[in-house]
């Protein structure tokens, strides 16, 4: 490597000029000390008498002691770093700051490349502006870390002086860094010009993970250069361009899936090294995206260089961003600057990017998935070449995401100080009653013992519930209350089941109390009725939602050897949680839906036959005027038959010898959405109001029978009516049947609106189910696995995680099935004893 010699840092002060105010302030306190008594002597040390360490103040005339791994230099009024230790920050005055040298730079030779090409690349590209020769002197410069010293003419002096004298060419693309005809290597060197680059201004794009317009994929492409300056190819860094590490293709593209936090070690043997990058390959990093408007746009990638000096200091290993000093072009290799006296040699030392970190902020206070300009922080190490067979060297390549988590921070630290005044409330009131439970009324060293051990564990349970509850809020408000919504809607939906059967006949029936016998229509058995009653009741949470309790999470996690394995991380244990689950989750309606449902058995579908088998109708209000119906009205007339005759309707059935089972003749659709004519629902309010009793204690009634009689009379009235309503019977209630439109069904909403007749839209796809557990499995599913992760980050045990889960689905399930049934034995009169 080229390596300049050690010069001597003279440090300046700056005057600032003092206003009026100031001066005036000044002179009042050099008066008041002057007129105090002072004595104005010293002890007389010149420069050769200080020692070693120490280095002569030319402002206090003392001696003054240098810092940690530093000396004296030769004039002896500054410090210099040891042998071995390198400084990266200078304050502008004697204070520097020195840290060891990495053992695998200490080594100074001269290099055969740069020996036989710098001044002639350098003399061509400012002589002749040679597009190639600029480009390789550029080269030579990042090969040589980007590294500026103002008292030597390497290759980044050289290009920095062709830089400077053609400011007449102009700039390219309007950057006031890139020069015509030369690389774009710097972005300036003034101080807080990096915080400026990377915070200001957010690219115009943004990232999303849902909607039309999702985005997850951070589209990097490079442009290449060979070593002598040649323009080799744009290319993605897909497929590890710029990672070092052997690996498969989904591995390696999973470090620019958006969100994804990314870390990849391994351990490179020097020989692989040596074979793959004979010669280096510079690449200028741009980020692709598209605007508004379509056009598709590159957006220069920032290079922090940790090995770049500036003037003898690592500026970019500074704490403060104002003093880095951010560049353009990179390369992984550079096995060729290594070489001595022959270019055909094997190097004497290469250089190899070991650490290579992609660092992507988020815009704050915002929700469109906004960036800021991405970093590329790349540290170098050199590498003495001695047995390359048996040497080797570690890399990674990492990609991380920060983001300005002041306002959460805040918001932590009020609820800390909220319940920690509370804690120690708390604590006292313990200590208060420990106190007057032992009958001591002293204070003493044992009572602040007590109360230290209370504080304690109350502070442990404020720690506690507030790292709970951030995940909780997420849980709560985002998803726990559509599931809960979800819930309180299936439990109150109105449902009537419509009983087809007429009787048979008529038989003598003796009349109590009329002291006589008179003939009376056949009852209608309501058995068919309490049947179709319990398999909808059994299907409300059975279906589906059983298998989702069915979980069996481990608390070891494993991928297979294709994908990609990252770090062990809470943010990343949540998104191995979340993806346990949905691969499950998928898998399970994958199987139900190809296998179980059409080879086994269909539960949604079996009830509708079922319901056709039995004659009943099933007619389900969601909304106060939308609701399903199923058509259940048997095509053989009756259902209260024997099974010679049953076995006969099949088989007339089965042979097409009979009508179909649909609500319009010669049609098989048997659900329906149904949007109602608020005519309609006045009518059926007003019919079930006395079914579901609600019309005042039974003095209030009809004094003709009693309260059960009533509706017993109000169930036949609405089957009467829901009967006749579906038989066309009452034209001022009328209602149509008609396809919902592609967009309505996308939508899930219906644009026309029910004015004088009632709408049915034809429904294959049983989404009657939706008022059901079944129906509503994606959102099951998702609480289900957010109340996972969140038990989990609490616990971090996967058994318990998936025990708690378990315990709520039951205990929701419980909820679902006993309050639902309440509500099916209320709506249909369908007494719940019968409901098993």
């Amino acid at each position: 490597m080229v390596t300049g010699g050690r010069g001597t840092v003279v440090a300046m002060a700056a005057w600032s000029t003092l206003n009026a105010a100031g001066v005036t302030l000044f002179l009042l306190l050099v008066l008041l000390r002057v007129s105090q008594a002072q004595t104005f002597f010293f002890p007389f040390r010149q420069p050769e008498t200080c020692g070693h360490n120490q280095y002569f103040d030319i402002s206090a005339l003392s001696c003054v002691a240098c810092g940690p791994n530093q000396r004296q230099d030769a004039r002896g009024t500054v410090c210099v770093c040891l042998p071995g230790f390198q400084m990266i920050s200078n304050n502008g005055g004697p204070d520097i700051i020195c840290k060891k040298c990495p053992e695998n730079m200490g080594m100074s030779f001269t290099s055969e490349w740069f020996a036989e090409y710098l001044q002639s690349s350098a003399a061509a590209c400012w002589v002749y502006a040679n597009l190639t020769s600029c480009q390789a002197l550029g080269n030579m410069c990042v090969m040589n870390m980007n590294s500026y010293d103002s008292t030597t003419f390497d290759a980044c002096r050289l290009f920095q002086f062709i830089f400077e004298n053609t400011a007449g060419l102009g700039t390219v693309h309007s950057v006031s860094f890139w020069r015509q005809n030369l690389p774009w290597l710097f972005y300036g060197d003034q101080l807080g010009l990096a915080p400026q680059v990377l915070s200001t201004t957010p690219l115009p794009t943004n990232f999303s993970f849902k909607g039309e317009n999702q985005n997850t994929k951070l589209k990097f492409v490079a442009a290449s250069y060979d070593v002598r300056g040649n323009f080799l190819k744009w290319q993605t860094l897909e497929g590890g361009v710029l990672q070092l590490c052997p690996d498969t293709e989904t591995r390696l593209n999973a470090a620019y899936s958006f969100g994804t936090t990314y870390q990849q070690n391994c351990e490179i043997p020097i020989s692989k090294i040596l074979t793959d990058f004979p010669m280096p390959t510079f690449y200028d990093v741009y980020l692709e995206y598209t605007d508004e408007n379509q056009h598709q746009y590159i957006w220069a990638v920032p290079v922090l260089n940790l090995n770049l000096q500036h003037n003898k200091i690592f500026v970019n290993q500074d704490s403060s961003s104002g003093k880095w000093l951010l560049t353009r072009r990179m390369f992984l290799v550079d096995a060729l600057s290594g070489r001595e006296n022959d270019l055909g040699s094997q190097p004497r030392l290469i250089r190899v990017a070991t650490q290579i970190s992609l660092s992507i902020r988020l815009v704050p206070n915002t929700k469109n998935g906004n960036i800021y300009p991405p970093l590329i922080t790349i540290a170098y190490s050199d590498i003495d070449i001695k047995d390359p067979n048996s040497q080797s060297v570690k890399v990674s390549f990492s990609v991380t995401y920060e983001m300005d988590q002041g306002e959460a921070h805040v918001q932590t630290d009020i609820a800390l100080g909220v319940l920690g005044g509370l804690a120690v409330l708390l604590s006292l009131l313990k200590t208060a009653g420990w106190k007057r439970r032992i009958g001591s009324p002293m204070i003493d060293l044992q009572t602040v013992m007590k109360f230290l051990v209370y504080y304690a564990g109350d502070l442990a349970n404020v720690f506690f519930i507030i790292t709970v509850g951030t995940g909780l809020y997420w849980l709560i408000f985002f998803k726990a209350l559509q599931f809960l919504h979800k819930l309180i809607s299936q439990i109150t939906i109105d449902i009537f089941f419509i009983d087809w059967e007429r009787p048979k006949g008529k038989v003598l029936k003796a009349v109590e109390g009329e002291g006589g016998v008179r003939s009376a229509t056949v009852p209608v058995s309501i058995w068919r009725t309490y049947f179709v009653a319990n398999e909808w009741n059994e299907i409300q949470t059975v279906v589906g939602f059983k298998n989702l309790a069915l979980m069996d999470s481990s608390s070891s996690l494993s991928r297979s050897p294709p994908s990609y394995i990252a770090p062990y991380s809470r943010i990343l244990r949540y998104a191995v949680s979340t993806a346990l689950w949905l691969v499950i989750g998928i898998i399970q309606v994958v199987f139900f839906a190809v296998f179980y449902e059409r080879f086994i058995e269909d539960k949604i579908r079996q009830f509708v036959d079922l319901c056709c088998m039995s004659n009943i109708s099933v007619f389900l209000l969601s909304h106060r005027c939308f609701g399903y119906y199923i058509h259940g009205r048997s095509v053989h007339g009756h259902a209260d038959t024997n099974m010679e005759e049953m076995n006969m309707n099949l088989k007339r059935e089965a042979e097409n010898l009979c009508s179909q089972r649909g609500l319009i003749p010669n049609t098989d659709g048997q659900t329906f959405q149904i949007a109602i004519s608020s005519q309609m629902r006045q009518q059926y309010d007003r019919i079930h109001e006395t079914l579901t009793r609600k019309n005042g204690p039974a003095r209030l009634l009809s004094s003709s029978g009693s309260t059960f009689e009533q509706s017993i009379k109000a169930y036949h009235t609405m089957n009467k009516f829901l009967g006749s309503f579906i038989d066309h019977v009452h034209k001022e209630m009328d209602y149509f049947i008609k396809d919902k439109l592609l967009l309505e069904r996308i939508l899930g909403m219906e644009f026309m609106e029910p004015m004088e007749k009632s709408i049915f839209y034809n429904d294959e796809s049983y989404s009657f189910s939706s008022v059901l557990y079944y129906g509503n499995e994606a959102t099951l599913l998702i609480y289900d696995l957010m109340f996972f992760c969140v038990v989990d980050l609490a616990c971090q045990n996967f058994i318990l995680a998936s025990f708690l889960t378990y315990l709520q689905q039951e205990i929701f399930r419980f909820i679902r099935n006993t309050v639902g049934q309440k509500n099916l034995a209320s709506k249909t009169l369908v007494d719940q004893r019968f409901l098993i």
